[in-house]
């Protein structure tokens, strides 16, 4: 069945749940010369497989040669690799001994580009010896690897273990000619601002020896892809998003699976799946988490006898994970549910529909989700599936939204004193630090750093510049998906479960806590805060927990602010206490019991936008028999639900407080919080975008069908209140006049 007709019937048969459809045109192919011709080898290789440069391809290749750092941003599947693959062979044919650093998001991702680029040296015959290194490399290979591959592919873990090492390193550092950073609108939020002091570290020890690279960076479409790539290097790109390659006809459907509340989403998606599969589509569903893969592909398999499916996830192990995809890719496999592990680049070929079962959280990661299927000039299909939560739901009602605005803004936040604190120690370790010569690598705040260090004895200051002094390795100490030095090891049989920052412990690692491991559950039995350790057993349940807690927020300092329709908008440093008072055990909606918890209250100071809100409005509200309280309250709770569809974080990195009167402020005040000591720029880039947070998030509530507020507009599942109290009408009318 064409898949246009196929979207047609699908319509008709979803009982309303498909509530917008759109056909993206397809678009043929823009093909370009170079401005000078590639070298021979390069150039017959393009000849023998009849390939022609697209204009992306070519505008890489040509800039790449005049020596600037460059940014791609063009769509999934579109040929990014072989572009920047091409200006790095280039080099390296020209220059005998230069080197290439790869660096990856994911290990799977590195395997599968490290075929690539063996299959392109033995078609060219130009000797680059592509190997990868890290944590799973044998220790007999490593010093081979150092000493005679001119291609290296890594992740960000590794090097950040490799570089105190970096004398053994020394051959290739020296000659390093490129850093290709693929997928790299990964690198964001907490993440993100570890990778950019890394590679500055990184292009601080190739100066060491003598070498400086061009930087080549892959990434999705983002708001702000030139301002990201400064962020994360410290170097100027320049940009090539006008791609060239050709796109078959697209046919997005959105499916609120409200309209079937007799049958969970997750029924809904494994239905969808068989469905397509039944019909002769090859189809890709990506479900949010392990467990679902597992059980979406098993219910589709007992739905659909006459075709195989099966699940894909994190987990597996790499051999099992490549027979997964050499079975899809030969259509052996007609139906796959897998987790995000798909979502980059990892080449599972050509597919006809692509299934998104609840929002991914950012606009990116959904058209990546949907590069997925119709590569090349075939058409495909994508489903868009809303779970019951405010972005979700938000693009249901407003799905003209996903195709109009601009994609989000990665977030990298360059000042953060703890994560700047912790990359000087370990620059420092690797080699002296110098205030005149490095603060180009790490700011005019690392002096700060620096005597914050020597105070604390874990640097000494000589004339060679400051080293590090302490007992412990540096890179053990400071971790690349936390901002804290203070973190808790979950254990299970005897084995570390995950990581987590002090935080995030308490949220889910308190005694009692139900805790989520790539789909399965586990039971926090202790949590030992001193030793930095809690203990749980797995356990299958049917409910959650969550945190009762209140917060209040002192205001530090004022950086600045403007005028609102209603009162003042301001941006400062506060400080966050917090104390836990117990958890509820919930089913659903439901809280069952209450327990009490004894923890330490947590002080941090972070950044934060706040807003206040005139005694007039309020006696105004009041007046109507509204809740005013309640409305802040709910308000508060939307705009931070709506705050991702801006900026590229999740609902779970911000807080939020709102008081009818505020000390500080002597007004009613809402404040939103980045949840991280020091702040990661998420209050920044909403305060910058503040007008268009408050147009999104009114919409969203005024337009949801619910009366009195539901989890798709006001509730919110981390609520340390449990949702108390709230008014959705008042909101409305606070939000409405913000709006002014």
């Amino acid at each position: 069945m064409k898949i246009a007709d196929f979207a047609r019937q699908l319509e008709s048969v979803s009982g309303g749940a498909v509530v917008y459809s759109r056909v993206i045109p397809s678009t043929l192919p823009q093909y370009a010369d170079l401005n000078s011709p590639l070298p021979e080898r390069l150039n017959h290789y393009l000849l023998k497989r009849d390939l022609k440069l697209y204009r992306h391809q070519a505008e890489t290749y040509d800039r790449a040669r005049s020596g600037a750092h460059i940014m791609i941003t063009t769509p999934t599947a579109s040929g990014k690799t072989l572009a920047f693959n091409l200006a790095v062979f280039g080099s390296l044919e020209a220059d005998p001994n230069a080197t290439a650093l790869y660096l990856y998001p994911l290990k799977a991702l590195t395997q599968d580009q490290l075929g690539t680029l063996e299959r392109l040296e033995a078609e060219t015959g130009i000797n680059v010896n592509a190997a990868i290194y890290d944590g799973d490399t044998p220790e007999h290979q490593r010093p081979t690897i150092r000493e005679s591959s001119r291609i290296i592919l890594t992740n960000p873990y590794a090097l950040h273990q490799y570089l105190p090492w970096h004398h053994k390193w020394r051959r290739f550092f020296r000659n390093l000619r490129y850093v290709v950073l693929d997928e790299s609108h990964v690198y964001r939020g907490v993440f993100g601002s570890n990778i950019s002091l890394l590679l500055r570290r990184l292009r601080r020890i190739a100066k060491h020896y003598g070498a400086e690279p061009q930087f080549i960076l892959s990434s999705a479409t983002l708001a702000n892809a030139e301002e990201h790539g400064k962020n994360l290097t410290g170097l100027d790109f320049e940009l090539v998003d006008r791609s060239g390659a050709p796109q078959g006809e697209r046919h997005f459907l959105f499916w609120n699976s409200q309209a079937q509340k007799s049958r969970s989403i997750h029924r809904q998606t494994s239905d969808l799946l068989a469905y397509c599969v039944n019909e002769q589509l090859q189809t890709l569903c990506f479900a949010s988490s392990r467990k679902l893969a597992e059980l979406v592909a098993k219910w589709a398999q007992q739905a659909s006898s006459k075709s195989k499916i099966a699940s894909y996830r994190a987990g597996y192990s790499a051999d099992e994970r490549r027979e997964i995809e050499r079975n899809f890719r030969a259509g052996e496999l007609r139906g796959l549910a897998s987790t995000t592990a798909l979502e980059l680049g990892i080449d599972i070929g050509s597919l006809d529909a692509v299934l998104i079962s609840g929002y991914p959280g950012t606009v990116i990661s959904t058209w990546q989700m949907a590069g997925r299927a119709g590569r090349g000039a075939q058409p495909s299909l994508i489903t868009l599936m809303a779970f019951e939560n405010p972005l979700d739901q938000y693009f249901m009602k407003h799905p003209e939204q996903f195709f109009s605005r601009p994609h989000e803004y990665a977030i990298v936040d360059l000042e953060n004193p703890y994560i700047l604190l912790g990359h000087t120690m370990c620059a420092s370790a690797e080699l002296p630090v110098h205030m005149d010569r490095d603060s180009q690598y790490f700011g005019v705040k690392m002096a700060q750093s620096l005597r914050s260090l020597e105070e604390q004895k874990l640097v000494q200051k000589t004339p060679a510049g400051y080293v590090y002094r302490g007992m412990a390795r540096p890179t053990e100490v400071v971790g690349l998906d936390r901002i804290s030095d203070r973190s808790i090891q979950v254990l299970y049989d005897g084995q570390v479960l995950e990581s987590m920052d002090l935080r995030r412990a308490y949220e889910e690692a308190h005694p009692g806590a139900v805790l989520l491991h790539r789909g399965d559950s586990f039971i926090i039995k202790d949590l030992d805060l001193t030793a930095g350790i809690a203990h749980a057993v797995k356990e299958e349940v049917d409910y959650h927990t969550s945190l009762a807690h209140t917060s209040d927020v002192t205001i530090r300092k004022r950086y600045y602010g403007r005028k609102t329709p209603l009162g003042e908008l301001l941006l400062g440093e506060v400080r966050v206490h917090e104390e836990f008072g117990g958890y509820r055990v919930r089913k659903g909606d439901q809280t069952l019991e209450l327990h009490g918890l004894d923890l330490p209250p947590l002080d941090f100071e972070t950044v934060a936008l706040w807003f206040t809100l005139p005694g007039e409005l309020g006696r105004q509200i009041l007046k109507e028999g509204l809740d005013w309280a309640g409305g802040l309250h709910a308000a508060e709770h939307s705009l931070i639900a709506i705050t991702p569809f801006h900026a590229m974080c999740d609902r779970w990195d911000i807080g939020g407080l709102s008081t009818t009167l505020h000390p500080d402020t002597r007004e009613a005040t809402i404040f939103i919080y980045d949840g991280y000591e020091g702040g990661i720029g998420i209050a920044e880039k909403a305060y910058e975008l503040f007008s268009d947070l408050v147009e999104t998030t009114h919409q969203l509530v005024k337009d949801c069908a619910c009366e009195d507020g539901c989890p798709s507009c006001i509730y919110s599942p981390k609520c340390g209140n449990n949702n108390e109290p709230l008014d959705k009408l008042a909101a409305v009318k606070i939000l409405d006049a913000l709006k002014g």
